[in-house]
């Protein structure tokens, strides 16, 4: 695992070669402040750009197709965590490699040539939708594989890759705790363009908060990112289309003391999708989120995050 210690100084954003293979890096990188001052740990799971060689040669997709699973730059916007006092953990996978915000055995029977262990969960809605734990479809619906995979594949990359995630993330939120007494976990995510419809049909927003409708929670939290994210002039809706994913629901626990908040950003704000490039509003969205995490970080400071 890469950990990095980080002063409380901006931190620089540079691109990572998309065409690297995952042989020898590691699939977690932990950002940590030199001390940890507030009750926060923020997570980007979704923002790995390292593909490895592997999943090349066996896709029926260009690396730019498999790219649009990405929440692409979300960690560069959330990168002055550390600078604020709190750790940001990023897997450095990509989603249609390991999807760590499944379940660690959400598998698709079809995608394998051998039939899968009776304790695999091949019925969830990810499953049906493609997007389990390996997913069989990139965010666009194109299928990724040629061929079927085997069992043992799947098996190596869960072992390699999510496992090694949820022990960094779980070991920060019991570190925190630890320290503060609870620990208000920030799942960092981005939508695509028409993704941030809602399904009541209403407008598209810039933000959506998922905290599992009220469960991963506690709502003073929710209301208070939802008032900063207001304050600084963006449209924010809760739950809808996205109410949290595995991380948010596994790990909210608020009457536990841990809270767990999900946000979307749409991408549109900051990105082109088409070419998988930052726009010239990603460093006014950039300036926006450490904003709000400075926001949240100064409650904390003061005892109010949870």
């Amino acid at each position: 695992m890469v950990t990095a210690r980080v002063a409380a100084a901006s931190i620089s954003t540079m691109d990572v070669p998309v065409t690297a293979s995952l042989a020898s890096p590691d699939p977690v990188a932990v950002l940590r402040p030199v001390l940890q001052t507030v009750p926060l740990v923020f997570a980007s799971p979704h923002s790995g750009r390292l593909y490895p060689d592997e999943l090349l040669a066996a896709s029926r997709l260009d690396r730019l197709s498999l790219r649009r699973s990405e929440d692409s730059f979300v960690d560069e916007l959330f990168a002055a965590a550390p600078a604020h006092g709190a750790p940001l953990i990023s897997a450095t996978f990509p989603r249609a490699w390991c999807d760590v915000n499944r379940e660690p055995w959400e598998l698709d029977p079809s995608m394998f040539a051998d039939r899968l262990p009776p304790w695999v969960n091949t019925t969830s809605a990810r499953v049906g939708a493609g997007l389990g734990t390996i997913a069989r479809v990139v965010a666009s619906g194109e299928v990724i594989y040629r061929n079927k995979l085997s069992f043992a594949d799947a098996e190596r990359r869960i072992r390699a890759c999510w496992q090694p995630f949820h022990e960094a993330l779980s070991g920060l939120i019991t570190k925190t705790c630890a320290e503060f007494g609870h620990c208000l976990l920030i799942d960092c995510h981005s939508m695509p363009r028409h993704g941030h419809i809602g399904r009541t049909g209403a407008r598209p927003v810039d933000f959506v908060l998922g905290d599992a409708h009220g469960t991963a929670c506690a709502p003073h939290l929710t209301r208070r990112v939802e008032a900063l994210l207001t304050e600084l002039g963006y449209s924010v809706r809760r739950n809808d289309p996205y109410a949290g994913g595995y991380i948010t629901r596994h790990y909210g626990r608020p009457r536990e003391g841990v809270h767990a908040l999900q946000i979307e950003i749409a991408r549109e704000l900051y990105m082109d999708e088409g070419r998988i490039e930052r726009t010239s509003g990603f460093a006014a969205v950039q300036q926006n989120v450490t904003r709000l995490i400075a926001g949240l970080a100064n409650e904390g400071s003061r005892g109010n995050s949870a």
